[in-house]
């Protein structure tokens, strides 16, 4: 999916009660107006005894509303303390025995304060959303979503072993199967960092909308912070709004560097997994399964890396027009040699394509005059697939040479035929590269729960006689690796634990 919404569009209507925020109203310092409050680090008062097992709550924490339980199956009967809609200043969501949380409507983390960190717009607020460890939050329909406007932040940092978890109500009563999607909107998080859509020389003036939301991102700040998502859960997302405007898993706007995304997996949104919009936002250890439409979908002058992800795609259906990668960059109004194109650099991922019956689900798509690096990283899909592995869709795109470098490439149908004389002149242009290989990519052993998707993306011998480039000299934030793809090999377990549907006994 591409495009932004530059007009002003309907809000959202919000179902929940209107409830005060709590916490205090802590300043942070620019640029990126960084960490307040306690950091992301948890804290909070030490509650109360839990429940018996089984058990609900006895109540909420101060700040929620207490709305009733949910049976919540082998869990047993949970309290549903349910977060305000306007979030301002510092909001802890602490874990606790018996107790789960819930969004309504559009929740926003502050308000948009504009595009300059040093001159907040007048009456705006800040907020800080801290959510510990081990918390499951859920949504109940498709205008429900998580927003952290401009000069707000996140911090929700799970463990390997204790992820936090936004999922829909279906899947906490049980009813949610493995091609459930769109039960619930997203996380939308929107910064200051350069985007297409911007003014980018002084005085900056941005006017871009995130898209599926009225709420604006973008400005010149490119390492501003919004925060950190480490050791996340993202299921059964994504809503379409209108026609070609929808709410993804995770919708990165402008997002700065100085944010943390890492760890991160989007199962079975209905639209995208990831998008980003602009911004130079570092993504780290990434899985999206199942998204019904692209896997890491980018616009409008991303200009960040992304390094270490998993993408396997579910089987097609009637809705689907899929991509691994679909690279944007937005406007096309604006001439090439001027455009503020995406300069994205990704590394060590690995693409599991659908059995595709058209050549539209090309695993990795390249447009309007998106300048990729694609370094170190393996693009496959199954046997019998009618799609490509690549594809350069216009001129644009193939005039700003992206750079392909050791990337394995194990299609029948190596480039998708309409621009195949194009994909194989950029392709073969890049060193180390191969274009028909065998893929010898393996499934983890055991404990996969995903029977409507291919699950090999642990390399094999083939992958493994890639000889690397050296990730640190392309972009220095990539980490050195002697191995393309995501995952070396059978010992390289970066991705269990904290996923679902991979590992033995976390089913989704």
């Amino acid at each position: 999916m591409t495009g932004l919404r530059l007009t002003t569009l309907l809000a959202i209507s919000a179902s929940a009660l209107a409830l005060a925020a709590c916490g205090g109203g802590a300043e942070v310092a620019s640029p990126g107006e960084g960490d307040f409050g306690d950091g992301g680090n948890g804290g909070g008062s030490t509650p109360p005894p839990g429940p018996g097992p089984g058990q609900p709550a006895a109540d909420c924490p101060t700040g929620f509303a207490n709305i009733g339980t949910i049976a919540a199956g082998a869990a047993g009967t949970l309290r549903v303390c349910q977060l305000p809609q306007q979030i301002d200043g510092a909001l802890t969501v602490p874990l606790r025995a018996g107790t789960i949380y819930a969004i309504s409507g559009r929740t926003s983390v502050g308000t948009d304060r504009g595009v300059d960190p040093a001159a907040p717009i007048a009456g705006s607020t800040q907020g800080i959303l801290t959510i510990e460890a081990g918390v499951r939050i859920f949504a109940s329909s498709g205008a429900d979503y998580l927003l952290v406007n401009r000069g707000s932040q996140i911090f929700a940092e799970g463990t390997a072993t204790t992820p936090i978890v936004f999922t829909s109500r279906q899947n906490v009563e049980g009813t949610a199967t493995e091609n459930s999607q769109g039960q619930w909107g997203g996380i939308v998080i929107a910064g200051r960092a350069p985007q297409a859509n911007c003014q980018l020389t002084a005085p900056v003036t941005c006017t871009g909308q995130v898209e599926g939301t009225s709420a604006f991102y973008g400005g010149a700040t490119p390492a501003d912070n919004s925060g950190r998502l480490r050791y996340v859960q993202i299921k059964y997302s994504g809503f379409e709004i209108s026609t070609g405007n929808e709410l993804q898993a995770l919708t990165l706007a402008g997002v700065g560097s100085g944010t943390t995304i890492e760890y991160v997996q989007s199962y079975n949104s209905s639209d995208d997994g990831i998008e980003i919009f602009g911004g130079n936002v570092n993504l780290r250890h990434i899985v999206i399964n199942g998204a019904d439409d692209d896997g890491l979908d980018t616009d409008t002058g991303w200009r960040g890396g992304a390094q270490f992800g998993i993408v396997t795609q579910r089987a097609p259906n009637s809705t689907s027009r899929s991509a691994g990668f679909e690279f944007s960059s937005a406007p096309t109004s604006v001439p090439i040699a001027s455009r503020y194109n995406s300069q994205p650099k990704i590394a060590n991922w690995t693409l599991v394509g659908r059995n595709a019956p058209t050549d539209a689900h090309t695993v990795a798509h390249f447009d309007t005059g998106t300048d990729p690096t694609i370094i170190n990283s393996v693009f496959t899909n199954v046997a019998g697939s009618a799609a490509g592995c690549l594809a350069i869709a216009d001129a644009d795109t193939q005039s700003v040479a992206p750079t392909f470098t050791s990337v394995f490439m194990s299609c029948a149908i190596p480039y998708r035929p309409s621009n195949a004389a194009a994909s194989q002149a950029v392709f073969t242009a890049g060193t180390g590269n191969t274009a028909n290989g065998t893929s010898t990519l393996t499934a983890p052993a055991s404990g996969t729960s995903l029977s409507n998707q291919t699950l090999t993306f642990i390399n094999g011998a083939n992958e493994t006689a890639v000889t690397p480039t050296n990730a640190p000299a392309v972009y220095s934030w990539f980490q050195s690796t002697s191995y393309v793809g995501a995952v070396q090999n059978a010992s390289d377990t970066w991705w269990r634990g904290w996923t679902c549907g991979l590992t033995d006994g976390q089913t989704c």
